[in-house]
């Protein structure tokens, strides 16, 4: 029997119950019901395209019409991180038991993009999308041009530091802002397979006119591929961030293309291939000499893993020793996104008293409401079925082997044989500790021993 987190049914009642929440109301007990229930389809929809079975995810989320609501509800998170949480974590009067439900707020938009990343594969979510597709297109934008720039690369540093000076160094909110930082890296990976997914599908005209002449997309892919955030070297060792972590990558590998990679070359093969494309895009010659930077990435050993960049090469030296015509200006009558300047506008000049409503009404739960809350996220982050949704069988921490048996005290690490986890202990003794103190903590703070 293939694993299941929700059955069809609760899947299309999950569907069917979703609603748009103001700013106001995030974080509440009736946008925490609709997260969980986000979280599940979001893992059933993982586990259903990863066995190649039957997406009935994708199909509700179709049929409802409701994919444009999801990109709503992310959009929604994103406004409130940039203009509500940063004054929520200067009132001097905010000094919270636990950081749990700003936590799932945060984790919230992460796990939207991540349900679009997975559905947005196939052309009917693309189309019923409708019109929010443009909303996409500008959140995939902002994204990527914070990737580009690093700064969200900064975050996993940051938080990767704060893990090694331990617990006591930093306050909860403190601790919840690094986070927030950390995550924004994962996020704008997941924006760059979304964006690719839409330049796979999309003929809308105001969607490509978006991405070509608003936000000049092949130019923000290019330097994506020139900066490669994704990679690092660390130590004088490379390491690539692969399946939501940084991995060291062994010397006859550093040319293998990753998923990431693969991506970015899509999307550019799609915006400037495709005919529509072409004639829409503006060859000028600061936009040339950025799209000729890409012939001294386009080597053998990559054109060998991806042979349809062989048509991207052949373009690119025909682009060389030509000067194409400006495109055709033509009368458009082009729609424009609305979901970010509607939320905006909306809040305008409220952004202190929702933070300081918040602060009293949302983000001060009783013990009972703690208590309430933990034993939801224990059903909704079942630990079996998290496993089943991990890309790769968990390896060794010692020498590297598919292991079956973790560490009992942190449940954190993975070993072969229990000569490994001894030869390891000296290593993993720090962060083992660490990981112990946290997870104590977090029982006293939910009250759930009691």
């Amino acid at each position: 029997m293939e694993p299941s987190e929700i059955l069809p049914v609760e899947a299309e009642a999950f569907v069917q119950s979703l609603e748009a929440f103001s700013l106001k109301e995030v974080g509440s007990n009736r946008w925490l019901r609709q997260h969980e229930n986000i979280e599940k389809l979001n893992m059933q929809a993982i586990l259903n395209a990863s066995v190649l079975h039957d997406e009935f995810v994708k199909e509700f989320l179709v049929s409802c019409g409701k994919v444009s609501l999801l990109v709503h509800e992310m959009i929604l998170i994103e406004v409130w991180k940039q203009k509500v949480f940063p004054i929520l974590c200067q009132l001097k009067d905010f000094n919270p038991t636990t950081t749990f439900q700003l936590y799932m707020v945060i984790h919230h938009e992460a796990t939207i993009i991540n349900l679009l990343e997975t559905v947005m594969f196939h052309a009917d979510s693309c189309q019923a999308a409708e019109d929010s597709l443009l909303d996409l297109v500008d959140y995939c934008h902002r994204k990527l041009t914070l990737l580009a720039s690093k700064a969200t690369r900064e975050g996993t540093t940051a938080y990767n530091q704060a893990k090694l000076t331990g617990p006591t160094a930093i306050s909860s909110i403190q601790e919840l802002q690094i986070q927030n930082a950390a995550l924004e890296f994962e996020i704008s990976l997941k924006a760059v397979s979304v964006l690719r997914y839409i330049t796979d599908h999309t003929n809308s005209i105001s969607v490509v006119n978006r991405m070509l002449c608003t936000h000049n997309m092949p130019c923000v892919l290019v330097q994506l591929i020139d900066c490669c955030p994704w990679s690092r070297y660390r130590d004088g060792e490379m390491e690539k961030y692969i399946n939501s972590k940084w991995q060291k990558i062994p010397p006859e590998d550093k040319l293998k293309m990753t998923k990431l990679d693969g991506q970015v070359w899509i999307a550019l093969y799609n915006l400037l291939l495709k005919e529509d494309c072409q004639r829409k895009y503006d060859f000028n010659n600061f936009n040339k000499n950025q799209l000729l930077k890409l012939r001294g990435f386009l080597t053998e050993v990559l054109v060998d893993q991806l042979p349809n960049l062989v048509e991207l090469q052949r373009f690119l030296g025909h682009l060389a020793v030509t000067d194409p015509a400006p495109p055709k200006k033509e009368l458009i009558l082009e729609q424009i996104p609305e979901m970010w300047n509607h939320i905006v506008s909306e809040n305008s000049g409220k952004w202190k008293a929702i933070a300081k409503y918040q602060v009293k009404e949302t983000f001060n739960p009783s013990e009972n409401d703690l208590r309430v809350l933990a034993q939801r996220l224990a059903q909704t982050y079942n630990l079996d079925m998290m496993e089943s949704l991990l890309p790769e069988k968990p390896k060794c921490g010692s020498c590297g082997k598919e292991a079956a048996k973790r560490c009992s005290r942190c449940q954190g690490e993975w070993y072969c044989q229990r000569e490994c986890q001894v030869k390891h202990w000296p290593k993993h003794k720090r962060v083992c500790q660490l990981m112990a103190e946290a997870t104590v903590k977090l029982k006293r703070d939910l009250n759930t021993d009691s």
